[in-house]
Parts: structure tokens; sequence; C-alpha cells
């Protein structure tokens, strides 16, 4: 027993550490990136790589949030991940809630074209075409309608309503409830886990937006927020190197910094959202549902 013990201690040891080394791997860089963004340019150049900053500097974020216009494709950005997560989880949840339903006609062909374009798709100019046809160049539906339903998650949505136990809704029907009901009211609470997963991978896509928005929208004060901080570094390659002074005694950073701080505005919003969605990821789909 004592042995016993002794290897279990050990082994837990060993994957602690190995767990620590993991994560301090993977988290290392990240706080490189955000050290990094608010360093001087004498320090960024002495050492390529800081943790924490001998002299913090907000020189990158002054020279980010300089105009409006940063701020303005922030509210884009925000807006489009809010309206394309809403509307991209109505739509595969509903499909999803169809195809988990073995009486429904036509299942095996609707599956099967899914799939289908997980492995082909029409490609770009296509793609551009369909979404000229259907009116939407240069709005902001351009950048969620075409890519409403993802495949993917769809298929994920569609197995995890599949695993629900058929008891529950039997017993709701029998008590009067039809399917809307039964939806809106026992399988999308019980749904939550998978739900907050999807709308996460949803949001994280559309906050990521750059190439729709590069083909669809000809109006620069609709770009999201990539597609700003794009421009951003792209200024500020042309300009790296360049010392002159700015106006109000202001003097550009590095190029580098930049990068950094571009990243940071670019990742901080979304690691917000995160910890809300969090619990649910550790909850299982079934508690309390069965029981009490």
């Amino acid at each position: 027993m004592k042995d016993h013990a002794l290897g279990g201690r050990i082994f837990d040891a060993v994957n602690y550490t190995l767990l620590f080394i993991i994560a301090l791997v993977m988290i290392l860089p990240f706080i490189n990136v955000v050290a990094g963004s608010f360093t001087t340019v004498g320090e960024l150049a002495r050492k390529p790589f800081v943790i924490i900053p001998t002299v913090w500097s907000l020189d990158a974020y002054r020279f980010i949030f300089s105009t409006n216009t940063i701020f303005k494709s922030l509210g884009v950005s925000v807006g489009v991940t809010f309206a394309g997560t809403l509307f991209s989880m109505l739509l595969t949840s509903f499909m999803a809630y169809g195809l988990s339903k073995p009486q429904l006609l036509g299942r095996k062909t609707i599956n099967f074209i899914v799939v289908f374009t997980m492995l082909f798709s029409g490609g770009l100019i296509p793609s551009f075409l369909v979404v000229k046809e259907m009116g939407l160049i240069d709005s902001y539906a351009s950048l969620f309608v075409p890519t409403a339903v993802n495949a993917f998650n769809l298929i994920i949505m569609r197995n995890f309503f599949q695993n629900l136990p058929d008891g529950l809704e039997e017993s709701a029907k029998m008590d009067g409830a039809g399917y809307w009901a039964i939806f809106t009211r026992i399988v999308l609470p019980l749904s939550m886990p998978a739900v907050a997963t999807i709308s996460l991978f949803y949001a994280v896509n559309y906050w990521n937006t750059y190439l729709p928005a590069i083909l669809y929208l000809n109006d620069a004060d609709k770009w999201p927020v990539q597609v700003i901080l794009r421009q951003i570094v792209v200024l500020a390659s042309g300009l790296a190197g360049d010392t002159s002074d700015m106006g109000n005694g202001y003097v550009m950073p590095p190029q580098q910094t930049i990068k950094m701080a571009v990243i940071v505005v670019a990742t901080v919003p979304i690691l917000i959202v995160y910890p809300f969605l969090q619990k649910h990821f550790a909850k299982g789909a079934l508690i309390g549902s069965i029981k009490g």
C-alpha cells in the first residue's frame, strides 16, 4: 500500500511538472509580446526577449490610438462579432436539432451535403460572385452571412443533440409540448456547454475577420479592427527607422513594438470574453437533467 501511494505521488509530481512546463512554454511568448509592447526603444534593442520592462513606455499604444479610426474599427468588430455569432448560432442550432431527428425526411442526403462542403468548396471567385449577386458588397452582412454555418460546428451540435436522452423529449410530448417548446425549454438549457463552446468558435472567427473585409468592403470606414491594425503595421514598416518628430514632441516608436501592441489590441478583447464561457466547458451536459 505504501509503495502504491508513493508511486501515485511520484506520478502526480511528474505529471504536474510536465504540465507546468508545457503551460510555461505556451504562455511565455504571449507575456513577451505584452511586455514588449510596453517597453522602450533601447531596451527592446538590447533584449529581444522581455518579460518585465525595466522602463515602461506607452509610445506604441499612443501611436495606435492616435486617431479615432481604431475606436471605430473596434466598434465594427464588436458589432460584427456579436451579430455574426448570434446569427450563426441560431442557424446552426436549428439545423443541428433538425438533423438530429431520425424521422427527418432527406436527413442522410442533407448530412452528406454538409460533410461534402468540408472537403470541397467553390473557391474564392465563385464565393465573391455569390456575395455580389446577393447584394452584400460593401455591407456588414457580407462578413457573416456567407459563412453563417460552419459544417464542423454543425456536426458537433448535431451529435450533441443526438446524445440527449430520448426520454426527456418523450415526457415533454406527453405533457403536450411541441418541438419549439421542447427545443427552447429543454434542449437548449441542457446544451449550454456545447452552445458556449460553439459560440466561442464563431466569435473568434468573426473577431479575426480579415479576408472577407478586404474582398467585400470598399468603404474604409467599415473596416474591422484586424484590417485597420494591418494598415498600422504596414505604415509602421514604411516608417521604420524614421525618428522625425510627429508633433507635440512625439517620436514614432519602433516597428517591432507596434507589432506587439497590435497583437495585444487584437487579442485581449476575445480573452476577456473567455472567462464568462469557461464555466460551461467544465460542466457536464446532463448535470441535474435526470436527477432532481
